[in-house]
């Protein structure tokens, strides 16, 4: 049995890992760090300090809570790309450390790559399929031919979906994070009461463009003269609706697409953080899906923003996996291309 520990740190959720090659979780810790606030958003130099100080304490823990030893550990992973330049020090640093300490291997994983494989842990998905990311950083479609092997479809021009739910709850005048906000407000609002744009609506391409919706929101916003809890209510209600409305619409336009290619797909996957943006959305995606009769997973609780399970797994069971431990041990720079088109993990020592 081959044991791996992981460390996660690309934005404001710090986390570790410990799973086995058959893909059992051992230990999991996630702490969000609550500091960010009071300020809006993500302030990335008050996340990496925070980071640091939380891995101090949670590291340990993991292992007394698996009841394992730092020598029972074979691989070493950590996030290395895309996300806070800061925090991805932080992470990286501290498992390359532990790597070269029992002179084991580390290696980088690519972020996105971990919301990719995430949904398998619990879901036994079939191939080829679709894998939506909708989180803080990223909005993207990939389709899956099989494990390791992704193509990206459409991404977003501007903002993600996760990031239209903050900016617009900060111009309700809703707290941050703004996704749990948004949908407390949505509960008892009229999700017609205002037309919201739906941009790229008509475009043959698959990207996605959510900084119109929230232009629209701030123009409606400014012209109140007085903002009220029911405006606050059917702004939110409406916002909702148009963000699932565009989502269902890329989807489908992705799997007539591919089924103009003779590729059929009959599973969907989404991709982990949209949980922390929005506990109702996943749900209310589910529900339209499953009348277009297609089979939607969602990573289970526990791991959305994480991205670690996944990760592991992922990159536990690929053969040709570049070590990089000498060349850490070397204090030179390293750079392992990601099975990602386009893609590059990179970081340095």
């Amino acid at each position: 049995m081959t044991l791996a520990f992981s460390i996660e740190t690309s934005c404001d959720e710090t986390s570790v890992a410990i799973v086995d090659n058959n893909g059992k979780i051992l230990n999991q810790i996630t702490e969000n760090q609550q500091v960010h606030n009071k300020f809006g958003g993500v302030v990335p130099e008050i996340a990496s300090r925070a980071h640091l100080q939380i891995l101090q304490r949670i590291i340990p823990l993991s292992f007394k809570r698996a009841k394992l030893n730092l020598n029972d550990i074979d691989i070493f992973c950590a996030t290395c790309g895309p996300g806070l330049i800061g925090g991805l020090l932080v992470g990286s640093t501290i498992a390359k450390s532990m790597a070269i300490g029992i002179n084991k291997p580390f290696y980088p994983v690519n972020h996105l790559e971990g919301h990719l494989i995430s949904p398998t842990f619990n879901n036994i998905l079939k191939f080829p399929n679709l894998s939506i990311l909708l989180t803080g950083g990223h909005t993207q479609i990939y389709f899956i031919k099989k494990p390791n092997d992704y193509n990206l479809l459409g991404e977003t021009v501007d903002d993600a979906v996760g990031e239209s739910f903050d900016k617009v709850a900060k111009l309700l005048g809703l707290s941050y994070p703004g996704g749990p906000e948004i949908e407390k407000f949505a509960q008892n609002g009229n999700f017609n009461a205002y037309d919201l744009p739906h941009p790229l609506k008509n475009k043959k391409n698959m990207n996605f463009s959510f900084s119109g919706i929230k232009t629209a929101v701030n123009l409606i916003v400014k012209n109140q003269k007085k903002i009220t809890q029911k405006f606050k209510e059917d702004m939110a209600a409406s916002f909702q609706n148009k963000i699932i409305e565009i989502i269902i619409n890329k989807i489908e336009k992705t799997i007539k697409m591919l089924k103009n290619k003779n590729i059929h797909i009959s599973d969907i996957s989404m991709g982990e953080t949209i949980m922390q943006h929005s506990v109702e959305l996943p749900g209310l995606l589910g529900q339209e899906m499953s009348r277009r009769r297609f089979a939607t997973y969602f990573t289970g609780a526990g791991f959305a923003g994480t991205l670690l399970p996944g990760i592991l797994w992922a990159k536990m069971q690929e053969t040709e996996i570049t070590q990089v431990t000498k060349t850490v041990r070397n204090h030179t720079s390293y750079r392992i291309r990601t099975t990602f088109q386009g893609f590059w993990v990179s970081s340095a020592n």
